[in-house]
């Protein structure tokens, strides 16, 4: 492959795995359409129970206000709770709430029921067998991060 043939695979790639999420963000009920950092921080905070302002945002990799604002908006909803620490009261503790628990997996069961539906009424046999071997390379470049200072 020439290195041109690989950033056109590469913005291909991009493209489709765009839209795919913007298709299974429109999927969701209007009423429960959250953005991707404010489900990708519901899903750090069921995965770590309870994490800070500041952890979070370090995952996200967004600012601290930022944060404040997908925060803010979560508990609106009702989705997250602020718990102050025992150890040093200037600090708060985020964890999702079972409102915020029960929202996190309906979200996930109508985009997994939407994705059997596209695939079994879209997708070959042979092609379904295709899209279950492409999960682990997919799941490499989601875990990539290449190193700043490799030297180092």
């Amino acid at each position: 492959m020439t290195q041109k043939i690989d950033i056109e695979f590469a913005s291909e790639l991009r493209n489709v795995i765009t839209r795919l999420i913007k298709k299974l963000r429109k999927e969701s009920p209007p009423s429960q359409r959250l953005s991707m950092t404010e489900t990708s921080t519901m899903s750090l905070l069921q995965q770590h129970k309870s994490l800070l302002p500041g952890e979070l945002a370090a995952m996200e990799m967004i600012t601290n206000q930022s944060m404040s604002q997908v925060l803010n908006h979560l508990y609106e909803l009702g989705y997250i709770t602020r718990v102050s620490s025992e150890a040093d009261k200037r600090k708060i503790n985020i964890s999702l709430s079972e409102k915020g628990e029960k929202i996190l997996e309906l979200f996930r069961h109508e985009r997994d029921e939407w994705i059997v539906k596209a695939i079994e009424n879209t997708c070959s046999p042979k092609e379904q067998a295709m899209l279950k071997q492409i999960i682990e390379p997919l799941t490499k470049i989601v875990d990539y991060r290449e190193r700043k200072n490799p030297g180092v």
